[in-house]
């Protein structure tokens, strides 16, 4: 896992300038190239690209029972060291996201132990960021 590549995810949102602000000011992440309808990101190392598009929502979100929460479908997001993981949750919550799994450790004590924090962004995109003590749990079974 030490040579891993970068990912592109491109993702659709409602509204260019307000999801531009929350990605850059709230989420801290480095803008890159851009137009009038879409906008690049530095995602901690990989390519995430905002695109406009209106876009329908579901009328009932799809959730799957994680853990004794209810976790959204889909969800994207990356998997942070711990130390990182806990200063980017600090700072969201000093910016007040609305989480909706707020930061904890998941299976704590069993194989796969991790911190996750879930919040959307402002075109109901959802978010997961997770942290492993032991990166070599990824995907321990």
């Amino acid at each position: 896992m030490s040579n891993l590549s970068p990912f592109h995810l491109a993702i659709p949102v409602d509204n260019l300038e307000e999801n531009r602000v929350f990605y850059r000011d709230v989420l801290e992440l480095s803008e890159g190239r851009s137009s009038d309808h879409w906008v690049d990101f530095d995602f901690f190392g990989h390519q995430l690209v905002i695109h406009l598009k209106e876009k329908n929502r579901l009328e009932e979100e799809a959730i799957n029972p994680v853990d004794g929460k209810q976790v959204p479908i889909p969800h994207f997001g990356v998997v942070l060291d711990m130390k990182t993981f806990k200063d980017f949750s600090k700072k969201l919550i000093q910016k007040n996201v609305t989480f909706i799994i707020e930061p904890y450790i998941r299976f704590e004590g069993q194989l796969g132990e991790q911190a996750t924090m879930f919040f959307k962004d402002p075109s109901g995109n959802a978010l997961e960021f997770k942290a492993f003590d032991d990166l070599t749990q990824l995907f321990a079974k």
